[in-house]
């Protein structure tokens, strides 16, 4: 019988239904000897939910929609609670917390002060309320593992690597599927057009954001907190290739990159197991032959509004980042239901974090009142 400290560890996926939580799933399958899956739980698509629970004998399911079949499994918790219920559970050791949106926030709270690895897809987990995140790390004992594949390249990068400093971080961005368009063909970009990504296969929000490139700064920002790093540290360059992940540059003049074929398999994998590495990822053999040439452009900030707004906000401070993540997702939203045009987002987000400036506070309270209170605003600009 395996000693209780030998036991796979277990693992809460909360959700699991979507890009993310899918890849995790099939991570985990091959890493049975080492994980077991305790909990899923998904937002919706209660028919992919079942198979998932069928497969892995989970101890616990929740569904926060009651809709799409959900009423026909008795024992599912309902409920957005079900997120944060599963998030403490005493058979959870590791949190992965791949839920979209600013939902993300309280489940992610909740592991740390519960002393538990939360491995982290959620990007708006820290833009929210970073200073809440630390300082549940801090009392509660646990500890945030990124799994976006840029955030966990620079943990990679300084892993293994106490007291040496940091000059400079270098995010890596594809580009998206507007790479090289003008701002005259991005007032006519299309729905199809923005969710055409060259390098990543996503979910349909955030495939939009690295489409306006609102996703980048959403990153900016989660790098500061994850690696207590000034915004002057932080530089974002277009990578159109996707195979270098980020870079870190220490004050030597020494520059440590990770590189690997486009694929979220190892992010995920390497943030259960770090700092350890095991094999059998799903990721196919690097050949830099076959993945060259590797090519590195600047980030037009002209073209690309949501990117300078999102990093601002994120140098103010407060509830800034809070407006800015709020705004994003009632705007992009609004576009993925044919009710605005691409070319509106930028200006939406500007508009509210304008008309909200006044705004004070940094505790959970003032946190999602600016949350609401910039989703209201985006609703109202459009007459929604």
């Amino acid at each position: 019988m395996t000693a209780a400290s030998d036991r796979p560890r277990g693992v809460a996926i909360l959700g699991s239904t979507g890009s993310i939580g899918t890849t995790a799933l099939r991570v985990l399958e091959r890493q049975r000897d080492r994980f077991r899956v305790a909990a899923l739980t998904a937002y919706d698509n209660a028919r992919l939910l079942a198979e998932q629970a069928d497969r892995f004998a989970p101890n616990f399911v929740g569904i926060v929609g009651n809709g799409g079949g959900a009423a026909s499994h008795p024992g599912w918790h309902l409920g957005e609670s079900c997120l944060v219920d599963a998030a403490r559970r005493d058979d959870v050791d590791i949190v992965l917390n791949a839920v979209v949106g600013a939902a993300g926030l309280e489940a992610t709270l909740a592991a740390l002060s519960a002393g538990k690895r939360v491995a982290l897809a959620n990007k708006e987990t820290l833009v929210m309320g970073g200073p809440l995140v630390t300082e549940a790390c801090r009392t509660g004992g646990g500890e945030i593992i990124p799994v976006d594949s840029e955030h966990s390249a620079i943990l990679q990068c300084i892993t293994g690597k106490p007291g040496v400093e940091v000059r400079r971080i270098i995010i890596t961005a594809s580009g998206g599927p507007f790479r090289g368009w003008s701002g005259e063909q991005l007032e006519r970009a299309t729905l199809e057009d923005a969710l055409r990504h060259p390098t990543w296969r996503m979910g349909r929000k955030i495939t939009v954001d690295c489409a306006t490139l609102a996703n980048k700064a959403l990153e900016v920002i989660e790098a500061h907190f994850l690696f207590g790093l000034p915004y002057d540290k932080i530089e974002v360059v277009v990578h159109p290739q996707s195979v270098v992940h980020s870079m870190v540059e220490f004050v030597d003049g020494s520059v440590l990159a990770q590189l690997g074929v486009p694929s979220m398999e190892l992010p995920v994998l390497y943030a259960l197991t770090h700092p350890d590495r095991v094999p059998d990822s799903g990721v196919p053999p690097f050949d830099p032959v076959a993945l060259s040439p590797l090519t590195f452009e600047p980030l037009s900030v002209e073209r690309f509004p949501a990117f300078a707004l999102g990093v601002a906000a994120g140098r103010r401070g407060g509830v800034a980042p809070a407006v800015f993540n709020a705004a994003n997702e009632a705007a992009v939203a609004l576009f993925l239901s044919g009710r605005i045009r691409f070319a509106e987002i930028g200006p939406a987000i500007r508009d509210t974090l304008d008309s909200l400036s006044h705004l004070g506070g940094d505790n959970r309270d003032a946190i999602l009142a600016a949350d609401a209170a910039a989703r209201a605003h985006v609703k109202e600009r459009f007459g929604c």
